[in-house]
């Protein structure tokens, strides 16, 4: 059975916030909203919660899962980056962006896609995220929390928790959340190129 926390979405209770890390830490997976939809997040060398979090959504190890990261210093640590991407990178974060870059070596095999050795990043503008990250003291690995067979992402921390309360051990309500997944830029070519059109504006990149 699921946890459930309301969480507020502009003053997060940092004993929640505690909790929820601790959560996390003991190989937990938790659905919570982000500045754009709901996502699956666990902790990022965790393989077997890494395993789970995949079955959950359905995907096999060639699907992208996203580092939600604290800052641009913290994407740099996990991505190969030159002056031209940091530049992109600087002009759409934090916000509705997931960028795919080169993988560093800070990025376990496992998480980055096997043939391209690439990652998904991202900085996220919510200020529940944000604190989450800041207490766990590195990155969250995620994906969008659509459920296999469905075209949309979940929206409704009730409906979550009906559908996945065996399947999580957390889900977070911080008030009313996007259905608009993430914008999906491909640095890693001479041009940015769009993957997924999302809530983010893709005229920042030129695109």
């Amino acid at each position: 059975m699921s946890q459930f926390f309301h969480i507020h979405p502009d003053n997060p209770q940092l004993r929640l916030i505690k909790q929820a890390v601790q959560i996390i830490q003991s190989g937990g997976i938790v659905a919570l909203p982000t500045d754009c939809c709901y996502a699956l997040v666990c902790q990022l060398d965790n393989k077997v919660a890494v395993e789970r979090l995949r079955k959950i959504r359905g995907v096999d190890d060639k699907h992208h899962l996203t580092l939600l990261c604290k800052d641009l210093s913290e994407i740099s640590e996990y991505a190969k980056i030159d002056n031209r991407q940091f530049r992109l990178l600087k002009s759409g974060t934090p916000g509705p962006y997931t960028f795919i870059l080169g993988a560093s070596k800070e990025v376990p095999r496992r998480l980055s896609h096997p043939s391209r050795k690439t990652i998904g990043l991202r900085v996220p503008e919510s200020v529940v995220v944000q604190a989450l990250l800041e207490e766990l003291g590195q990155p969250l690995i995620g994906t969008t929390l659509i459920l296999p067979g469905n075209g949309l992402p979940l929206t409704e921390a009730e409906e979550i928790r009906d559908q996945l309360e065996k399947q999580v051990e957390l889900v977070i309500d911080s008030g009313a959340c996007s259905l608009d997944p993430t914008t999906v830029i491909d640095l890693t070519t001479d041009e940015p190129t769009l993957i997924r059109e999302g809530r983010g504006d893709i005229k920042v990149f030129g695109l």
